[in-house]
């Protein structure tokens, strides 16, 4: 499917394509395999071989080939490690996604139903059919919560100066009552 694309888009159909010719993928595992490099083989390298061993290739070698290199890597055929392709080891682990893995879920016996899971925040309290109703308090005829302040009737700060009479600087000395000796 994705070399009928490439193919459109340069102007061939896979019918005129040579029929000798395999498949990209197919070509690109021989090549890695018959160059067979210790860290794997470079795009360079498997063009060469590519080039070498097969004669007829499209005029669109380069495109097609990086385009199905970068397709076989996402799907997981071949490996890229330091610019340089490789089989992967069949002995080698799955690869897995970042953070930490999902405990895995313990199947449940047949003819179990899954509850729907419970809904968020705090259940509401269960209502009783058969208690009486709840008598409302007896109001006292004072409002609830804090009274307000009550409003200034009269001023308890000490009258102004007269005026003409100018204040120094700082504050004022203490004033000693005059206390009579007998």
């Amino acid at each position: 499917m994705a070399t009928e694309e490439i193919s459109r888009t340069q102007g061939l159909n896979p019918s005129q394509q040579s029929s000798s010719l395999p498949d990209y993928p197919q070509m690109i595992l021989e090549a890695i395999e018959a160059l067979n490099e210790k860290e794997g083989s470079s795009m360079s390298s498997i063009a060469k071989h590519i080039d070498s061993t097969h004669s007829d290739l499209p005029a669109s070698h380069s495109t097609l080939l990086s385009h199905h290199l970068n397709q076989m890597k996402q799907m997981g055929q071949i490996l890229m490690l330091n610019n340089n392709y490789s089989k992967p080891d069949p002995n080698a682990p799955p690869k897995r996604g970042r953070g930490r893995p999902p405990k895995p879920k313990v199947p449940l016996p047949p003819g179990v139903v899954v509850s729907p899971p419970r809904p968020r925040g705090r259940p509401p309290k269960p209502k009783d059919l058969l208690a009486p109703p709840k008598p409302k308090p007896v109001s006292t005829g004072r409002p609830r919560g804090r009274p307000p302040k009550k409003a200034k009737t009269g001023t308890a700060t000490a009258p102004p100066p007269p005026p003409g009479v100018k204040r120094g600087r700082g504050r004022p000395p203490k004033v000693l009552p005059s206390v009579g000796f007998q």
